[in-house]
């Protein structure tokens, strides 16, 4: 019984549905947030969240059953675990605001498709060399604060009047966000300030998060190197496998020509 429920659950017709099912149901939270939708056709919402949500429980139960105590240590297995445990919990009285949360399960695609899988564990994987740059961007955006604030605070002080000002006028120009009227606001008075900006502009721009680009791709490949060499090893273990039940044939054969030629 529990092989066929692992054959049933890990078919690929099975898992197309748990995947038009996920973007079914993300689509109906989507609708019950247009009042036009809601009221014609609330019922008919409720009762498809409802039904994905008795499908999404009753895929988890079974995962349970077939995997046991190796349940616990896929983090997958715990994330889609998380996900269907929000939907569970009650949503009147001061927890209310968990139906929101219910969009979440789109979340569970991530764990579905397997590309998607692929890029979340490359992110995991990127973390680390990620943390060093954003140490790195922090450090820039604090230098430039500092120097912004002494040079041009008197000048614009809603811009540069403070560090936190600063911090957060410089972070709106590292993201390009009105950059422009920013650094003609300040060369008003400060013919010569573009130089700042342009070269504050350059390193966290084109320099400090192209940096993240970099590491998140060479943790993406290090995932796809992986992979390839794991279905290699597989590969490779069959093709062992083919050629030991060869030689057993082959052994098996000479002694039944050896037993006829006796006879």
């Amino acid at each position: 019984m529990r092989e066929r429920t692992r054959a049933f659950i890990g078919h690929r017709r099975f898992q197309q549905f748990i995947i038009a099912l996920i973007l079914v149901n993300a689509a109906t939270l989507g609708l019950e947030t247009i009042p036009a939708v809601v009221r014609p056709f609330g019922h008919l919402l409720t009762l498809v969240d409802h039904t994905a949500l008795y499908v999404f429980v009753a895929e988890l139960l079974a995962k349970i059953y077939v995997e046991r105590t190796r349940f616990v240590r896929d983090p997958w297995n715990i994330f889609d675990a998380a996900i269907v445990a929000i939907a569970l919990a009650p949503m009147a009285g001061g927890l209310s605001v968990l139906r929101s949360l219910r969009i979440l399960r789109a979340l569970r695609l991530l764990s579905v498709v397997p590309s998607l899988r692929r890029v979340v564990s490359a992110l995991l994987r990127a973390m680390p060399g990620m943390s060093s740059i954003v140490l790195l961007l922090s450090l820039v955006l604090y230098v430039a604060a500092v120097m912004a604030t002494k040079m041009y605070g008197e000048a614009t002080p809603d811009r540069f009047g403070s560090l936190p000002t600063s911090l957060f006028t410089l972070y709106q120009t590292m993201t390009g966000d009105d950059w422009g009227n920013i650094a003609r606001e300040v060369m008003t008075q400060h013919p010569s300030a573009w130089i700042f900006f342009t070269i504050f502009i350059l390193v966290c721009t084109f320099v400090v998060l192209n940096l993240f680009m970099a590491v998140v791709v060479s943790a993406m490949d290090e995932e796809s190197a992986e992979e390839r060499a794991a279905m290699e090893g597989t590969s490779a273990h069959s093709t062992q496998l083919i050629l030991k039940e060869l030689a057993e044939l082959r052994r098996e054969v000479a002694e039944l020509r050896k037993q006829e030629v006796m006879d």
